[in-house]
């Protein structure tokens, strides 16, 4: 079973927002903001890094190249799992089923950050002192975000949160959940092993490896290949964490949420089934269409 890729470093979110809007937002929405994740994701960088007026065209133009380099490669895999899912939807599934479909998609996703680590390495050695800073600054705003939505809740409110999350997302798929279902999704959330301190924790440890990594390569005159090795590297530490706590951990997070989607999809209704097969039918017809659209 392969782990999760957290969002670590910056340039792999865009990867994140590539593999992901689908599920994230609204299906009419899906190819309008397909094609406008080169400027969204400028804007995101942007929040981080403060690009200079040399930086701003170049990294516009490489993330441009980025999306139609996913469109073409990554984009009919992607419709090939949700053409898989579709056929699924109408019938009881089994939590490998689940987990293999979620190992499909973070193969994608660790794709999607190799070929993002050719700009970001030359990126990387054009990053100044002050970027830098604005780069940790940045990542203790989001760390204080994090403790504010997570640490500082009682654990009655973390359970809250995440039963809020699962039944808008649920009901984003399958339509109003009844009573026994929302029950059902109440107790996942209270027996689940999730637990935001260990998150935070390997979190920040992520981030210091990071910055110590960006601020090796600023105007260090390293290869561009040597970077992009050493960032390759490190999504690759993210996705497949060495053995020990934190990787038995994610392990044992990642087969829960496998469980608890194929017990709560077996819980639906014929007509919440029915809504699901549509869905996934209309996900993939905006990627075939965005798929058509290749450059």
């Amino acid at each position: 079973m392969r782990l999760s890729l957290p969002s670590g470093a910056t340039l792999t979110k865009i990867g994140c927002a590539l593999l992901l809007g689908a599920s994230l937002i609204g299906c009419s929405a899906v190819k309008l903001a397909y094609n406008n994740l080169p400027e969204f994701s400028y804007w995101w960088l942007d929040g981080y890094v403060d690009f200079n007026g040399a930086q701003t065209p170049r990294v516009k133009e490489q993330l441009a190249q980025l999306l139609e380099r996913h469109r073409r490669s990554e984009l009919p895999k992607i419709l090939a799992l949700v053409e898989s899912a579709e056929k699924l939807a109408s019938s009881d599934v089994t939590p490998a089923q689940v987990c293999a479909a979620s190992d499909a998609l973070r193969d994608s996703l660790l794709a999607t950050a190799v070929d993002a680590s050719v700009p970001a390495a030359e990126l990387a050695l054009g990053l100044g002192d002050a970027q830098l800073k604005q780069i940790e600054a940045k990542l203790a705003k989001n760390n204080a975000q994090y403790a504010s939505d997570w640490l500082e809740r009682s654990v009655e409110r973390q359970h809250r949160k995440r039963y809020d999350t699962f039944l808008e997302r649920s009901e984003d798929f399958y339509g109003t959940l009844d009573d026994a279902q929302r029950k059902l999704l109440r107790q996942m959330a209270d027996r689940s092993i999730f637990d935001p301190r260990r998150v935070d924790a390997e979190r920040r440890q992520r981030q210091r490896e990071g910055l110590t990594m960006l601020r090796g390569f600023a105007n260090s005159g390293a290869r561009p290949a040597d970077v992009q090795a050493a960032l390759v590297a490190y999504a690759q530490r993210i996705a497949e964490p060495p053995a020990g706590a934190w990787r038995d951990h994610q392990r044992a997070v990642l087969q829960e949420s496998c469980n608890n989607i194929a017990q709560l999809h077996n819980a639906t209704r014929p007509a919440q089934r029915d809504q699901a097969v549509r869905r996934l039918q209309a996900y993939a017809q905006d990627i075939r269409d965005l798929i058509a659209a290749a450059h």
